[in-house]
Parts: C-alpha cells; sequence; structure tokens
C-alpha cells in the first residue's frame, strides 16, 4: 500500500509542476519567437508619393515616331494621292510642301507607250540607284514620260545626265523646257511603323514617288 500510496504522490506532483517547467519552456519559446518578429524600431511608415508609386501602373513604352515625305506628284496625281491620304484620318499630321521648278533644262525619258510602260521603267531605275525621279502623269506633250532633273543651266543639267549614263541609264537625254514644274510633296509628322508601313503601301499605286524622312529644316514645321 506504501508504494502505491508514494506513486500517486509523484503522479500528482509531476501534473502540478509541468505547467511551471515544461509548458513555461514553451510559453517562452513563443515569446521568443514573437521577439523575433517585431521589431519596432525597423518598422517605417511610407510616404503618400511612396504609397502611389507602389500602386501605380507602369506607362506604356512610347513608340519611335519620324517625319516622313511622300512624293513627288504633279497635276492630278497630287489630287488623288491627298484623297488616299485623308482615308487614314492623319488630321493635324499631315501637312503639304510645294515646291515650284522654273527648268530652263531638265533631264528626262523621253514619254513611253503607257503608264504601266513608264512603272516598268521606273522599276528599272530604282534597281539602278537613282530615286530622284517622277512619272509626268497628265501633260498633253509630256505624259509618261520620267523628269530625272530640272535645272537652271544647260550644264548642270549634262552634269545630272553624264552621271546617270555612268550608272547604265542609256535611254535618258536633256534639253530644254521653259514651262514651271510645280511638284507636291505630302509630309506625315510623327509617323510610327504603322503609318509608315501604310505609306509605302499607297506608293505601289504611284510610280516614280518614294517615301523617306523629311529634311531637317522641314521636321519641325
Amino acid at each position: 500500500m506504501r508504494t502505491v500510496f508514494f506513486i500517486l504522490v509523484l503522479a500528482n506532483v509531476a501534473f502540478f509542476a509541468f505547467p511551471w517547467f515544461g509548458g513555461g519552456a514553451e510559453a517562452s519559446g513563443d515569446a521568443q519567437i514573437i521577439g523575433k518578429q517585431l521589431n519596432p524600431e525597423k518598422i517605417r511608415l511610407l510616404a503618400p508619393e511612396q504609397v502611389s508609386a507602389l500602386t501605380r501602373k507602369p506607362e506604356p513604352p512610347k513608340l519611335a515616331t519620324v517625319c516622313l515625305e511622300w512624293g513627288a506628284f504633279v497635276g492630278a496625281d497630287a489630287t488623288r494621292a491627298g484623297q488616299a491620304l485623308e482615308l487614314l484620318g492623319l488630321g493635324a499630321k499631315l501637312a503639304q510642301r510645294r515646291q515650284e521648278d522654273v527648268a530652263g533644262f531638265w533631264v528626262y525619258i523621253p514619254p513611253l507607250a503607257s503608264r504601266q510602260s513608264a512603272t516598268q521603267k521606273a522599276g528599272e531605275l530604282k534597281r539602278l540607284g537613282v530615286d530622284d525621279y517622277f512619272v509626268v502623269p497628265d501633260d498633253p506633250k509630256w505624259r509618261n514620260a520620267i523628269s530625272l532633273g530640272v535645272f537652271k543651266t544647260e550644264e548642270a543639267a549634262k552634269a545630272r545626265l553624264d552621271a546617270l549614263r555612268a550608272k547604265g541609264v542609256k535611254s535618258a537625254t536633256s534639253g530644254a523646257r521653259d514651262t514651271q514644274l510645280g511638284k507636291t510633296y505630302f509630309q506625315v509628322r510623327e509617323a510610327n511603323a504603322t503609318g509608315a508601313a501604310k505609306l509605302n503601301e499607297l506608293k505601289q499605286g504611284f510610280a516614280g514617288t518614294e517615301v523617306r524622312e523629311c529634311a531637317p529644316d522641314e521636321k519641325k514645321g
């Protein structure tokens, strides 16, 4: 009986001592964890602009733009090109530049049999590295001729002709031209890659025209 009595006493002592020793150790461990988690000296309050910066959505990248010029156009082709550009809805981004050439002499390829023949000849010029040209569209005498430059002096015209022949242009000639030749150029300001692609697509319907970047002094205007 005495042995059973001592066992019961030890069991009661162990039961009541556990919260003080085992439970206290666990509580002490939890307190250490909480103490490690809470560091008041490291807490920093964000200013309103910092909070706004964290929640602000990033702005989409701006697309590169450039001023593009399409031309040259003479007579009815200028009207037709203008109508095609109106369909693009360019608004204030679209402008025109007019160039009047009072030519005493010019370099040209004589009128060809049809507009298709003129277009094919323009393609040959392009392959030979000749970019400055346009097909005369509606002049009764010079329709489907290809102008390769207008000049005030005969010497300048001959110099241009020599340069063209050096590139392999054999059908060009030079001669006097006393009439005033007005050319129209269309400019598209702030054109992106999509706009440039549309201009080059329209260009296919106008032989002898080119799409290129505006001259430096024209980009601001």
